[in-house]
């Protein structure tokens, strides 16, 4: 099986994007997927990765931290699955987590920011176990992407059919830390009618003890899709439910004159009486620990809705129409106990209780906690046209979705007589800080044209609208003196913002010898973050007077993509057939090779506006426009196949993402002009080794990470670091035609390296924060498919 590969039926394909009709077609089986699936009908870098390919990485994994294994892509975090979403991070071809567009089945899942306000995580809306692929566009999204942030390419993830014949589908998995997965599903399978229909329904529960702290982190998930096929039509429902409970380390501070600094931070959950022991009568941790000293405990906890109702639909042979409605419902809770005298807070706690004992007042243990309760409420809808006429591929559509976002800080005690754990959810508030709520409108348009100039040339144009009309609210102010600077309260207001003319043009040229050139110039725009006080938004300055300079100035971030490459694939021998069957010697070669230019305009930097990037009072963020950003970069994938016993994988990249400006902070020139843009590595290297041996398939994967910088003027930096993992599959020899099993073995950091996953980048210079690479984790996996 290669590990990576064009496939037939796109080579057959005129059509430069697959259609949503194409999307929906049943999957092949496991043996006929590659490891990693060229998409060869885009005039853009487009990968894609078969959900076999994700469970044989590690049964349960983060779709995201799948692309890991792509070229250009840098995803890190401090779990083996990629599951937790405070420290995970991920940069493509120098485009950070939340400036990428992310959809499920074509439902947009926000930008992905922690404690998020218009989205949720792939792993929350959908069981790993229950996808089919997940696609990712580099560089830039297709125009019908329904995406607000998706600047530098899009990552969308397709949920499997129902089978369609009748089966159980159960998988265990064991590991390190006591892990615990439990995966069951079943499929109806077609009926004997001449409009078929079947769905499936799946039931998840994953249970792991943190490797750093005592801490389980999981929770349960729900999955249920049903399909009824129509003459010239098919309607799609599905819904999604999950409700997860993350204990989470915290991250370690660093700075440029530190002479120690902890491996790891964590917390001390559940010693209530070390945890008391810890702080001095007055609320204090030990001076030594400096701002590495330790909480309580941290959680996130999050439960969410998902579900959609799309109808395909056939015009006539030439034309489709696909409609699609869809409702997310969203409750979260963020809460940090931490000590009530850290830097800040007794100031902050004063104004609320001035003249108190601020230990009696939080409950006598010297501790705080500290919450974010938000909640999402949004629905949308998107309509897609196509149609073929002569030469031409037609396509339109629209995007149009409202949501209603809160987000409450608030504080509780700590009762040392009956202290809460990370696994309830705190009630009674003795302060709410503030509360905002903000209303956001999105209406997007495209249309584009595939014109086939002859057989082997394919020219395509379009362009999108992206309308955002947004309005936010505090129904909550904090008192006088409880937010920085002094001021009165935070802002409130509207802003839209109407791009109505980003434009695309591609051509894709195909060589006689089924060798592809490809060509792709975009521009995309990232609307403004809606999110109150929190994060690089405008309704998270500290007061109205830069609110409403914000909203006269400021443009949104902007980005002019330009993108070429080739597409290679050979076969050896006389017979490839046999010469595939046969022996060890060479039999295909695959290439992609692209280069790339990104020129990005008014990109904003968020500024912690505390020493400390990551504290418990974080004050206000400053945005900073830095001007543009210009990106270089080449990104080389080659796999090597020897018959179908051994294939060899590799992916090089370079990418060069440096600021064009300096910036000014109040009447200070930060020297950011000619900075590589931090946290982002200018070197990556990932191979892939497959070797089948008899019934057991081996597998190595090796993953190289170069320099990264930690601060925005590159004044301090990490080493490179590489990790190898290794998996193993063997399908049980007592398979009967009712069905069979299979067993497999994963070890996570084989050599059990040390060193730095995520960096938190938050600050001129001076200092940065970061999470630790988890030590090596094995996994034991045992799957059953019953028919």
């Amino acid at each position: 099986m290669p590990a990576l590969a064009q496939t037939d039926a796109a080579k057959a394909s005129n059509d430069t994007n697959a259609s949503a009709r194409a999307i929906t077609e049943p999957e092949a089986t496991d043996k006929d997927i590659p490891a990693v699936v060229i998409q060869t009908q885009r005039s853009r870098s487009s990968l894609s990765l078969p959900g076999s390919t994700l469970q044989s990485l590690l049964p349960g994994m983060n779709p995201l931290k799948g692309l890991q294994q792509l070229a250009g892509v840098t995803f890190q975090s401090a779990d083996p699955w990629g599951n937790n979403e405070q420290n995970f991070s991920l940069f493509i071809h120098g485009f950070s987590a939340q400036q990428l567009g992310y959809t499920l089945d074509g439902v947009p899942l926000g930008d992905q920011q922690y404690g998020n306000y218009n989205g949720l995580s792939p792993q929350r809306a959908i069981s790993s176990e229950n996808l089919r692929s997940v696609m990712l566009n580099s560089g830039a999204g297709d125009l019908a992407t329904a995406s607000t942030s998706n600047l530098g390419g899009t990552i969308e993830n397709f949920s499997s059919d129902p089978h369609r014949t009748q089966q159980w589908t159960l998988t265990q998995s064991l590991g390190s830390y006591h892990a615990n997965r439990s995966y069951l599903r079943f499929d109806s399978g077609e009926d004997a009618s001449s409009n078929p229909q079947s769905f499936y329904i799946s039931a998840l529960r994953q249970r792991v003890r943190a490797w750093d702290f005592e801490g389980v982190q999981g929770g349960e998930q729900l999955n249920a899709k049903w399909v009824k096929h129509f003459n010239r039509s098919k309607l799609i429902a599905y819904y999604n439910f999950s409700d997860k409970t993350e204990p989470n380390e915290d991250s370690i501070v660093r700075n440029a004159r530190e002479e120690f600094a902890p491996y790891t931070r964590p917390t001390t959950y559940p010693d209530f009486t070390f945890a008391k022991d810890y702080l001095n009568p007055k609320g204090e941790p030990p001076r030594r620990d400096g701002p590495n000293y330790r909480n309580y405990f941290g959680v996130a906890q999050r439960r969410d809705h998902l579900a959609y109702l799309k109808l395909e639909s056939d015009i006539d042979t030439n034309t489709s129409w696909n409609n699609q409605v869809y409702w997310h419902q969203h409750d979260g809770l963020g809460a940090v106990a931490g000590p009530i005298e850290v830097a800040g807070l007794p100031a902050l706690f004063k104004v609320y209780f001035p003249n108190q004992d601020l230990k009696q007042t939080f409950g006598g243990s010297g501790y705080a906690v500290r919450t974010t309760e938000y909640t999402i409420n949004r629905g949308g809808l998107i309509s897609n046209w196509q149609a073929r006429s002569g030469a031409h591929q037609w396509q339109a559509g629209i995007w149009i979705e409202q949501n209603r976002s809160d987000a409450y800080r608030r504080w509780y005690g700590l009762d040392q007589q009956r202290p809460l754990s990370p696994y309830q959810r705190p009630r009674d508030p003795l302060i709410t800080q503030y509360g905002s709520e903000i209303d956001n409108r999105v209406v997007q348009l495209h249309w584009q044209d595939a014109w086939k100039i002859q057989p082997t040339l394919t020219l395509q144009a379009g362009f999108k609208s992206s309308l955002q009309f947004a309005q936010g609210y505090f129904p909550v102010q904090p008192k006088l003196g409880a937010i920085n600077g002094g001021s009165s309260a935070l802002p409130e207001g509207s802003i839209t913002t109407k791009a109505w003319f980003l434009p695309q043009l591609g051509a894709i040229w195909r060589l006689p010898n089924q060798d592809q050139v490809y060509v792709n110039l975009q521009k995309n725009l990232r609307q403004f973050i809606t999110y109150g006080a929190v994060g690089a938004s405008p309704w998270s300055l500290n007061s109205q007077s830069a609110f409403d300079l914000f909203k006269r100035t400021a443009e949104p971030e902007t980005a002019i993509s330009f993108e070429t490459g080739i597409r290679t694939r050979r076969q050896f021998g006389a017979s490839n057939q046999q010469s595939r069957q046969q022996g060890f010697g060479l039999s295909g070669i695959e290439n992609q090779v692209t280069l790339y230019h990104v020129n990005f305009r008014d990109r904003l930097l968020q500024i912690s506006p505390t020493p400390v990037i990551s504290s418990i009072v974080n004050g206000n963020p400053i945005l900073a426009n830095v001007g543009d950003v210009k990106t270089y970069g080449i990104d080389i994938a080659t796999t090597l196949q020897f018959g179908t016993q051994v294939s060899l994988f590799n992916a090089l990249s370079y990418n060069q993402s440096s600021y064009q400006d300096d910036y000014l902070s109040g009447s200070n020139r930060i020297a950011t002009k000619g900075k590589q843009v931090p946290a982002s590595p200018s070197w990556l290297n990932k191979s892939m080794l497959k070797l089948k041996w008899n019934a057991l398939e081996w597998q190595l994967l090796g993953d190289y990470v170069g320099k990264r910088y930690a601060t925005y003027t590159n004044d301090l930096s990490v080493p490179a670091h590489f990790l190898m993992h290794f998996g193993l599959q063997y399908p049980l020899p007592w398979t009967s035609p009712h069905g069979h099993g299979q067993l497999s073995l994963h070890v996570h950091n084989l050599a059990n390296r040390r060193g730095t996953s995520t960096l938190v980048v938050g600050a001129a210079d001076s200092t940065y924060n970061t999470f630790p690479i988890a030590p090596r984790q094995v996994f034991v996996n045992l799957s059953f498919t019953l028919k």
